[in-house]
């Protein structure tokens, strides 16, 4: 196949972005392909699929992969070389963790894997446990305390400080290692205090202590199921477990309710898989132990880790200083008809009568501009909902919870849907989703002015002058200012309890030094 064939297929395989880079995690429990696209600052993942081989299975036991495992992967990885070869994608980094690295026969499956056309990467525990800290940096820039990235075959501990790994140890720790110490104490209290020893035991490679009383950042698919299941007790009203934080005390509870649990009742939760279900109060009961240990401050679950970091640390130094949120914004809403030289424009245009305040920030009434301008292309009959699940579920990276809130309300506001639902204001205060909607109505008036046109926005300026909006027009384009433009100034001018005005002003004085240039 040619390469211009290659192209073409992949232009239909996967509309609108295409793969920048796939990784290929070989680990203890899964198999698994990503194939990334859009920024690389907060890449967007554009197929993930994972065969369940539990490679590491036999490792504690009889110190090999075991034969079925093998099978199975193999049988995985032969479909992944064929998807990789007929998409045309040449980027592929493949690395293979603990499993691969403690096992016997581990270079025989690594030779199995160069006969299938990859270049597989055995990484140490220790290299392991700062990619994972790399992915993690990513994701919660200048990020300090501790990294525990709970894979199949071991636990990475890591510190990280200003978003850079420092001191690393890899444990044998992992979930299908646990059952070991579940096995051999008496009941979750021995367990725990197996557990707590161990990681007593494997602090001492380092020159101190991990540092304690910091957060704790937990990196792997168990911890994330974790935080899914705390996520249903409270009632939460977002599904991403990414980014979720639980106190001390709260993580402490949720660990004692886990331990207790038994399986059959975890795996008819939804979202809990049976894999994941079994894994879960041996987790947590690790969960204990590293609190018990490190007495972190707070918990917070990342959805980044390994693959993420090994996509991170690829980037140049001005790359990784872009902001995650505003990249992978900016790449969603330029696919949809919002470039963020647009956005840039209109959020310059609004900022003197609704800018970032209290409660928000200039990164996010940007961001907050970006989506509202892309949500204009949805159809109408569907546009409020979809851009508000835009808001509140898709994966931004770096975004509290109250921002996701004060997304959904600009967004909102800027379709004239001043209603909010209860999923929205349980995430934010009144006054900062009074700031957002003021964005919203602002963008609403920037956009209907002058259909979005650049040269609308030059002709035109929005100011505060003695608590009065007003709206400067250029003679020229006078007759800009309608109806619905009156409407929208209204509706702005009233959020902001103040008057309004539009003022006409001779040809070029507002294009003169005008910031939109």
């Amino acid at each position: 196949m040619s390469y211009r064939q290659k192209i073409a297929d992949r232009d239909g395989a996967f509309s609108g972005t295409k793969p920048g880079q796939a990784i290929l995690d070989i680990g203890s429990n899964t198999v698994r392909l990503v194939l990334y696209g859009g920024s690389m600052r907060a890449p967007g993942v554009l197929l993930n699929e994972k065969v369940t081989a539990q490679l590491g299975r036999a490792i504690a036991s009889d110190g090999v992969l075991a034969q079925e495992a093998i099978d199975l992967a193999m049988l995985g990885l032969r479909r992944f070389a064929l998807l990789l070869e007929d998409l045309g994608i040449d980027d592929v980094e493949t690395v293979a963790t603990a499993a691969v690295r403690d096992a016997s026969n581990g270079g025989e499956f690594v030779a199995a894997l160069k006969e299938l056309g990859f270049n597989p990467r055995v990484i140490s525990g220790e290299e392991e446990a700062c990619l994972s800290a790399s992915g993690v940096a990513g994701a919660f820039p200048g990020a300090c305390g501790v990294v525990a990235d709970l894979g199949g075959g071991s636990l990475e501990l890591v510190d990280i400080a200003d978003g850079k790994p420092g001191k690393a140890v890899s444990l044998p720790l992992g979930t299908l290692r646990l059952p070991e110490f579940s096995e051999s104490a008496d009941g979750p209290a021995g367990m725990r205090k197996s557990l707590v020893k161990a990681l007593k035991k494997g602090a001492k490679q380092f020159d101190g202590e991990l540092g304690k009383g910091q957060p704790l950042y937990l990196v792997g698919g168990t911890w994330r199921t974790m935080a899914v299941f705390a996520m249903q007790e409270q009632g939460h009203p977002l599904s991403d477990p990414h980014g979720f934080t639980l106190s001390a005390k709260e993580a402490a509870k949720l660990a004692k309710n886990l331990a207790s649990q038994s399986v059959d009742d975890l795996k008819a939760r939804e979202r809990i898989s049976s894999m994941r279900a079994e894994k879960l109060p041996d987790a947590a009961v690790l969960l204990q132990a590293l609190l018990a240990r490190l007495k972190p401050s707070f918990l917070v679950f990342s959805s980044w880790g390994l693959r993420e970091g090994l996509l991170y640390d690829r980037l140049p130094s001005h790359a990784k200083s872009q902001d995650p949120l505003l990249a992978g914004i900016g790449e969603f809403a330029k696919q949809r008809g919002a470039p963020p030289t647009l956005a840039a424009r209109i959020a310059g245009w609004t900022v003197d009568a609704a800018p970032a305040q209290k409660h928000g920030s200039e990164r996010l009434r940007l961001a907050a501009t970006m989506l509202s301008l892309a949500s204009m292309q949805i159809e109408p009959n569907i546009r409020h909902p979809q851009s508000a699940d835009w808001a509140l579920y898709k994966r931004w990276i770096a975004v509290s919870d109250q921002d996701r809130a004060m997304l959904a309300a600009a967004i909102a506001a800027n379709g004239n849907q001043l209603s909010l639902p209860e999923t929205v204001t349980e995430l934010a205060s009144p006054e900062a989703l009074e700031e957002a909607i003021c964005w919203g109505l602002a963008v609403r008036l920037a956009r209907r002015l002058g259909a979005n046109s650049r040269r609308s926005l030059r002709v035109s300026r929005l100011i505060v002058r003695d608590k009065t909006l007003v709206l400067r027009l250029e003679k020229s384009h006078e007759a800009l200012f309608g109806v619905p433009t009156e409407k929208d100034i209204i509706l702005l001018a009233d959020r902001l309890g103040m008057d309004w005005a539009v003022e006409i002003v001779p040809e070029g004085e507002l294009m003169e030094n005008n910031p939109q240039d």
